[in-house]
């Protein structure tokens, strides 16, 4: 008795010995009533206003299209042919035209650049190596600007279905996590399926980045019909009411028959539910495969009416030139290029930034 009424002094002591304005522990609060993770964001963290001065710091500069092409073959070769101020001749449009087949621009391209540059050099058009560098710009330009298209979500078309296809290992995955923070950064409601059922490892990757960006993803087990996951998809984002829905594909080669059938199988079914989807048929392109781009777009337009084209990993790519030859070839519009690993590294395809970014700005530049 005598020990717990001690212990019960020593409590009483020390309540009557806190501070009045002692903060009390606050109790912990239940959700916000919004679904898991998979559904909702999760809310942002509290600012802190009273944080020291120099606790508090101001967040980078999105880097520019310069920043990251820079150190790309086609931009290194440019910036190195006019910072010497070269001699305007036929070996200086050799050089030019060798720097644009390098980059995988392709011959009919390149030719059809130097051909007009040739006509107007002798034609005494330029009065320096400035001059020349500023008609190519033009040229470059001439080839890109058509196909610079943004994709534009169509509002009436709720939801609107985007379905991503490629080759294996051209990013397709990772660019619908990015494409998902982008759209839930313009504040649109999403929902991804997780169609490549060959890859385990696809489907978690996928289920990653819906937990990443507070998406919903629609799954079923591995070597799931991929058409029927879309099909469960679109139904799932009709009664939900979500704007966009983004359907991810098995990478497959170009040269896989009954692998490129399934994908038409797959569009066919989204048609049963909405006779307009997909709305978007995005093909997702590694940058640095060069002029394979060229064949795996028209095998894939074969079965899949592609609207538009995803090139990544044009950073620092030797090949990153063949954006101009599937210009030429295709015509087909440029919606993103990814010139970094980061979500923000996804960016709408720029067709003057990039231009400009393989150019010098100046002689010497």
């Amino acid at each position: 008795m005598r020990i717990i009424l001690h212990h019960s002094c020593d409590l009483m002591l020390s309540w009557f010995r806190r501070k009045p304005t002692d903060p009390k522990p606050a109790d912990p609060k239940p959700g916000n009533g919004e679904p898991a993770v998979l559904d909702a964001a999760p809310p942002a963290p509290p600012e802190v206003p009273s944080a020291p001065p120099e606790q508090v710091t101001t967040p980078a500069s999105k880097p520019g299209w310069r920043e990251r092409l820079r150190d790309s073959a086609l931009a290194r070769t440019f910036s190195g042919l006019f910072s010497r101020n070269p001699r305007l001749d036929d070996a200086l449009l050799e050089e030019i035209e060798t720097a644009l087949l390098t980059a995988d621009v392709g011959v009919t391209a390149s030719t059809q650049v130097i051909e007009s540059l040739r006509r107007r050099m002798q034609a005494r058009e330029f009065a320096d190596a400035q001059a020349l560098r500023n008609a190519l710009r033009a040229e470059l330009l001439a080839m890109l600007t058509p196909v610079a298209v943004p994709l534009r979500i169509d509002p009436a078309s709720k939801p609107f279905v985007i379905l991503t296809v490629g080759v294996n290992g051209a990013g397709k995955t990772t660019t619908i996590g990015k494409l998902a923070r982008r759209f839930k950064d313009e504040g649109r409601s999403l929902m991804l399926a997780a169609g490549d059922t060959f890859r385990a490892a696809a489907v978690a990757q996928l289920q990653a980045w819906g937990e990443r960006n507070g998406v919903a993803v629609i799954a079923q087990g591995q070597n799931a019909d991929a058409a029927s996951v879309a099909f469960d998809a679109l139904q799932a984002a009709k009664a939900r009411g979500i704007d966009v829905l983004i359907a991810d594909t098995a990478g497959r080669l170009h040269t896989q028959g009954g692998l490129m059938e399934e994908l038409a199988k797959v569009a066919r079914v989204l048609r049963k539910l909405d006779p307009q989807a997909p709305h978007e048929v995005l093909m997702v392109i590694d940058g640095t495969t060069g002029q394979n781009a060229i064949s795996q777009v028209r095998k894939f337009r074969e079965k899949l009416p592609v609207s538009g084209l995803v090139v990544t990993k044009l950073d620092g790519t030797a090949k990153g030139g063949v954006v101009f030859a599937l210009a030429r070839e295709f015509g087909i519009p440029i919606r993103f290029a990814g010139i970094g690993e980061r979500p923000e590294d996804l960016r709408v395809f720029d067709a003057e930034a990039f231009v400009d970014a393989l150019l010098p700005e100046t002689l010497g530049g």
